[in-house]
C-alpha cells in the first residue's frame, strides 16, 4: 500500500486525488495533507480518511482542530506545516495539488526527502524548474506528472529512446472564449470566463485556460520534465479534449493518449504508476458515438499569453517567474473585476518588458523575483 501525502486537498484536483484513494482502500491511504481555509471540508477528510497529519493555512483554524480532534491528527498550519506535510516520514508519494508558487519549497523538500513527486502545481516547474529537476536526479527520485497532457506524453514515453522524439505537440480546447475574436474580448466578464466548455476547475485555472496561460504554462513544464528546447515543443487547438497530447518520433510515427475528460485518470496513473488500476465509475471514450475530432493551428496573435510563456520561456532564467507572479496578479484581479479580461496579457507583457533576466536563480533569488514582480503589477492596477 503506497501512503500519499496530498497538498492543496479542498481545491480541485485535491478532492478528486481523494476519489482516487477513496475508490481504491487497497492501493492507497492518505497519510498526511494540507487545505487551506475550507475548515468544514477539512473536518471532513479528517473524519473519512484518519490521516497522522493534517496543516491548514492559518493559526486560528489550527487551533480549532486541535480542539475538536485532540492529538490525532498532529495539526499545524502555514509554510512549515506544508512543508511537513510534504517530507511527513511515512509517506511514500507527495501529489502537489496546491496552485500557486506556494507548492516549491514543499517539493522541494520532498525530493531531498526522496519522496516521489506527482505534481499538479505549475507554477512550481514554472519558477523553478532548473532546481526542481536537477534535485531530483540527486536525489534519484520520480517526477511523475498529473496534468492531463503531460501525463499523456507520459504514458506515450513509456519504452521509448528520449532522445528519438521528434517533437511534442500539446493540446488545448481554447477555453471558454475559443471562438471569441479580440474585439470580442474587451467586453467579456468573470461569470463568462467561468463557462470551460469541457473541463471542471478552480477559477484561476479556469480563467488561464481562457487566456491560453494555462497552455504556455504547460509547454514552460514540459521543456523541464521532457528536456527539449521549445522549438521541438508545440500546441493544437483541439476542441473535444479527447487527445491528450501527442509524440512525433524522427521516423515520423506520431503517439497519442486518448481518454475522456477526467482528471482522476491522470492522477490514478501517477499514483498506480507503473500499474494500471480499474476506474470503473469513468465514461468510456466510444470513438463512433463522437463521431469526428477537431484540430485547428494556434493563433498566438489572438491567444497572447501563450505568445508571452513561449517567448519567457525561451529567456530562460528567472523570466518565467516574472510571467507566473504576474499572471497570478493579474488573474486575481480580473476574478475581483478590478481589470479587463484583456488587461492579463497587458500587464503581464510590461511585467515581462521591465525585467532584466537572471541566468541560473537560485530559490531566494526567484523568491525575490517574485515578491518585486507582483508588487509591481499591483501597482498598475
Amino acid at each position: 500500500m503506497k501512503q500519499i501525502s496530498l497538498l492543496g486537498a479542498t481545491g480541485s484536483i485535491g478532492t478528486q486525488t481523494l476519489d482516487v484513494i477513496r475508490n481504491h482502500p487497497e492501493a492507497f491511504r492518505l497519510a498526511a495533507f494540507s487545505a487551506g481555509r475550507n475548515l468544514n471540508l477539512t473536518r471532513k477528510i479528517i473524519s473519512e480518511f484518519h490521516p497522522a497529519l493534517v496543516s491548514v493555512a492559518d493559526k486560528e483554524d489550527c487551533a480549532r482542530l486541535k480542539t475538536e480532534f485532540g492529538d490525532s491528527p498532529v495539526v499545524l498550519y502555514g509554510e512549515k506545516g506544508m512543508v511537513e506535510t510534504a517530507v511527513y516520514a511515512e509517506s511514500d508519494i507527495l501529489v502537489n495539488a496546491v496552485l500557486g508558487s506556494v507548492g516549491l519549497l514543499p517539493t522541494l523538500e520532498a525530493i531531498r526527502a526522496g519522496k516521489t513527486v506527482a505534481i499538479a502545481n505549475k507554477e512550481t516547474l514554472v519558477t523553478a524548474g532548473h532546481l526542481v529537476m536537477d534535485a531530483a536526479r540527486r536525489a534519484e527520485t520520480e517526477i511523475l506528472p498529473i496534468d492531463s497532457e503531460h501525463s499523456a506524453i507520459f504514458q506515450c514515453l513509456q519504452g521509448e529512446n528520449r532522445d528519438e522524439i521528434e517533437r511534442l505537440i500539446i493540446t488545448a480546447s481554447g477555453g471558454s472564449f475559443r471562438d471569441y475574436t479580440r474585439e470580442q474580448l474587451e467586453t467579456v466578464t468573470v461569470k463568462d470566463a467561468m463557462n470551460h466548455p469541457n473541463w471542471s476547475m478552480g477559477a484561476k485555472i479556469t480563467v488561464d485556460s481562457a487566456t491560453m496561460m494555462n497552455k504556455g504554462l504547460e509547454v514552460i513544464e514540459a521543456h523541464w520534465l521532457f528536456g527539449l528546447p521549445f522549438e521541438k515543443i508545440d500546441t493544437i487547438l483541439h476542441r473535444e479534449s479527447i487527445i491528450h497530447s501527442l509524440v512525433e518520433f524522427r521516423d515520423s510515427s506520431v503517439k497519442a493518449q486518448l481518454g475522456m475528460p477526467d482528471m482522476r485518470i491522470p492522477i490514478q496513473y501517477a499514483l498506480g504508476f507503473p500499474k494500471r488500476l480499474p476506474l470503473p465509475d469513468a465514461k468510456r471514450l466510444d470513438l463512433a458515438e463522437i463521431g469526428r475530432l477537431h484540430f485547428e493551428k494556434m493563433d498566438e496573435e489572438r491567444f497572447y499569453c501563450l505568445k508571452l510563456a513561449y517567448e519567457a520561456g525561451k529567456a530562460g532564467g528567472s523570466m518565467p517567474a516574472v510571467l507566473n507572479a504576474a499572471n497570478e496578479v493579474a488573474v486575481h484581479a480580473f476574478l475581483q473585476e478590478k481589470i479587463s479580461f484583456l488587461q492579463i496579457d497587458q500587464l503581464i507583457e510590461k511585467a515581462l518588458a521591465r525585467h532584466n533576466v537572471i541566468i541560473h536563480p537560485d530559490l531566494e533569488t526567484i523568491w525575490a523575483v517574485d515578491r518585486e514582480t507582483r508588487d509591481y503589477v499591483a501597482s498598475l492596477i
